[in-house]
C-alpha cells in the first residue's frame, strides 16, 4: 500500500482494552493466531482466552498491559499481512510506547510482554488504592504554563499532554480535589473547562511511581542483550517528546522515566506529522484519532478487520 510516501503508525495505551479486542484477526489471519500464541508461551497463560472472553482480570493493570501489547502487535501483522501495510514510523501513548518499539523492530515481543507485565505489576504496587488518581482538564487551548502555576504546591502533576484540549493530572487524591477548586476558582471566565475523574486504580505518570524506577530498570536490564536500538530513531518518546536515539541505554533511561514523568503525546504527534504523509491508529480503541484531530492533523484508525477495508479500499 506505499505510494512512495513515509506512513506513520500510532498504538493506544491502558484504557483501550475491550473484550473480544483482536478476535476477529485471530479467526481470519494464522500470522494473528500465532501471536497470540508466542504471548501465551512467553507468560504461561492463555492471552486469547482472556482478551476474547469475559475475564475480569483484563481490566488489572499487569495483565491489560501484555494484553494490548499482543492485541495490538497482531493486528499490525495482520495488516502488514493482508494488506501490505508497512509504517516508517511509529509512536504510542504511555503503554503503546513499548508495542511501537516492538513494531519497528527495536523490542522483542516475547520480551516485551514479560517487560510490560512487571511494569503494570510495579506500577500497581508503588500506591495502595484509593490513595492516588487521575483526572482529565478539557478545554480549548490549555495554557499549559497557567495550569502549571495553578497547580504549584500539590502532591500532583501534569502526567500526560494528550492535545491542544485535553491535559490530564495525576497524583495524591487530596491533591487532585484541591486541583480541582483552584482550576474552577483560578479559570478564565471567558472559558469552558471540563474536569473529569478517570478510573484508574493508580496515579500513573507522577512523581509517585519514582519508587518504582529502580526496580523497573532492573527488569529491562534483563533484556538488555535483545535489544536492537538500530531502529529507536524511527520511534517517538513520550518522555522527551521527540524520536528516540538509536542508543540502547538512551531507549531504556526514556522508558523507566516514562513510568514517573509526562508523557508529552503532543509533541509525539508533531514530531509523526512532520515525517509521515499518512498517519494511522491501529488498536482496540481509537482514542488517538481525536487527539491528532485537534491540531489539525489526520490520523485514520483501524480497531478491526471491517474497519481496516473500509481504509485501505479508500486508500487504494
Amino acid at each position: 500500500m506505499k505510494d512512495g510516501k513515509n506512513i506513520a503508525v500510532v498504538f493506544p495505551g491502558q484504557g483501550s482494552q475491550r473484550s473480544g479486542m483482536g478476535k476477529d484477526f485471530y479467526e481470519q489471519l494464522p500470522v494473528c493466531r500465532r501471536t497470540f500464541e508466542e504471548a501465551a508461551d512467553t507468560l504461561g497463560w492463555d492471552v486469547a482466552s482472556m482478551c476474547f472472553g469475559e475475564d475480569d482480570r483484563l481490566n488489572l493493570t499487569e495483565f491489560t498491559q501484555p494484553c494490548i501489547v499482543t492485541t495490538e502487535i497482531c493486528m499490525l501483522r495482520g495488516l502488514a499481512e493482508r494488506y501490505g501495510f508497512a509504517p516508517d514510523y511509529f509512536g504510542g501513548h504511555s503503554l503503546g510506547e513499548f508495542t511501537a518499539l516492538v513494531a519497528a523492530g527495536v523490542m522483542p515481543l516475547a520480551d516485551t510482554v514479560k517487560i510490560v507485565q512487571a511494569r503494570g505489576r510495579l506500577m500497581q504496587q508503588a500506591v495502595p488504592v484509593g490513595v492516588g488518581g487521575m483526572a482529565a482538564v478539557i478545554s480549548e487551548n490549555i495554557d499549559m504554563e497557567m495550569l502549571t502555576n495553578i497547580m504549584g504546591g500539590l502532591n500532583a502533576g501534569i502526567a500526560n499532554i494528550n492535545s491542544a484540549n485535553q491535559v490530564v493530572i495525576s497524583g495524591e487524591l487530596p491533591a487532585i480535589d484541591e486541583a480541582e477548586k483552584r482550576l474552577v476558582k483560578n479559570f478564565p471566565a471567558e472559558k469552558s473547562i471540563r474536569f473529569i475523574r478517570l478510573n484508574v486504580s493508580a496515579p500513573f505518570h507522577s512523581a509517585l511511581m519514582k519508587t518504582i524506577e529502580g526496580r523497573f530498570a532492573e527488569t529491562l536490564e534483563k533484556f538488555a542483550d535483545h535489544l536492537n536500538p538500530a531502529n529507536a530513531s524511527r520511534v517517538t518518546s513520550n518522555f522527551t517528546g521527540g524520536f528516540h536515539a538509536g542508543d540502547a541505554a538512551e531507549v531504556r533511561r526514556n522508558l523507566v522515566n516514562q513510568i514517573s514523568h509526562t508523557v508529552n503525546w503532543r509533541k509525539n504527534m508533531q514530531n509523526l506529522a512532520e515525517k509521515a504523509a499518512g498517519l494511522y491508529e491501529v488498536g482496540p480503541g481509537r482514542p488517538l484519532r481525536d487527539f491528532f484531530k485537534s491540531i489539525g492533523i489526520a490520523c485514520q484508525s483501524i480497531t478491526g478487520l471491517n474497519a481496516a477495508e473500509k481504509v485501505f479500499t479508500a486508500t487504494n
